[in-house]
């Protein structure tokens, strides 16, 4: 933990005195927001060279669209489309994490540069994945998943969203350190859009506190999701497009900082940056205030 801000850190990761902000760069044709834009291998390193200059502490890259009802690629196809983007990103000093389900990509992304293995199923599309992670000894980021976005999955039932999201994490958190993945290197996400409704979302997000509870640190992935262009459209209107959704991204990026979030995944950097950074600003005047 860091003592300045009392913030969780993340062993084998460089310290921030902040929430820190990751930058996507998705080598698919397919994603949601951006699919296609980065999809060659030169583009997509300068994209995140160039997200990093706008103020990303770290890049996480991917290779396989997770967006409701996408269809999985095969391994050779996510190796291709990610292993080069990795070590070109990691061979310019870049922190890199690899997006990614297949214990085989992991491995291979570790071995190319890559740092932080991010899985949106915390281990569950693969029995390989914890044990690669362990044998690595790689942080690993624990996602609250409900299965793949097909059919009845894509809408999660929840009486409770915040205690189920809770509990569900609490369960998968512990088949990982089981696996033999260090408690100091296991990161938490809600899994904002995944099997939830845009109020799940919105519930979640108030009580990112109550996540923390957990014990480990928190990853909020909320960028140009859904559940924004809700919020955005109001009762009656039309969601903006995805890519009209990076202001709204911004404001969460504050909130979630507010409330303690080791980091924020986002699409378009420069905002988020700057409001983590007047975030943390305003939480060092708090904590000098009480100091006097």
């Amino acid at each position: 933990m860091n003592k300045r801000s009392g913030r969780s850190q993340v062993a084998g990761l460089p310290e921030w005195d902040r929430c820190a902000v990751m930058g996507v760069v998705n080598v698919t044709p397919d994603s949601f927001s951006d699919g296609g834009h980065w999809f060659d291998t030169t583009a997509a390193v300068k994209h995140g060279l160039d997200l990093v200059a706008e103020g990303a502490d770290l890049v996480d890259v991917g290779g396989e669209s997770t967006r409701p009802g996408a269809a999985r690629v095969d391994e050779a196809e996510e190796l291709k489309r990610v292993i080069p983007v990795v070590r070109g990103l990691a061979s310019e000093g870049v922190t890199v994490s690899v997006d990614t389900m297949r214990a085989s990509v992991a491995e291979r992304s570790l071995a190319a540069g890559a740092v932080l293995v991010n899985d949106v199923s915390g281990g569950l599309a693969d029995p390989a994945m914890i044990p690669a992670v362990a044998a690595a000894g790689a942080p690993f980021v624990v996602m609250h998943w409900r299965g793949f976005l097909q059919g009845s999955t894509v809408r999660g039932s929840y009486v409770d969203v915040v205690s189920e999201v809770i509990d569900e994490l609490h369960a998968r958190v512990e088949a990982v350190l089981a696996g033999g993945v260090a408690a100091d290197r296991i990161v938490v996400d809600p899994g904002l859009g995944f099997s939830k409704e845009a109020e799940h979302d919105l519930i979640l997000l108030a009580h990112l506190d109550r996540l923390r509870e957990l014990g480990h640190p928190v990853l909020v992935a909320a960028s140009r999701k859904r559940f924004l262009g809700r919020v955005l459209a109001g009762p009656e209107g039309a969601p903006p497009p995805a890519r009209e959704r990076d202001a709204a991204t911004a404001a969460v990026s504050a909130l979630a900082a507010h409330q303690g979030a080791w980091a924020v995944r986002v699409h378009e950097v420069r905002a988020t940056a700057d409001a983590v950074r007047v975030a943390r600003a305003v939480e060092g005047a708090r904590i000098a205030e009480g100091d006097r």
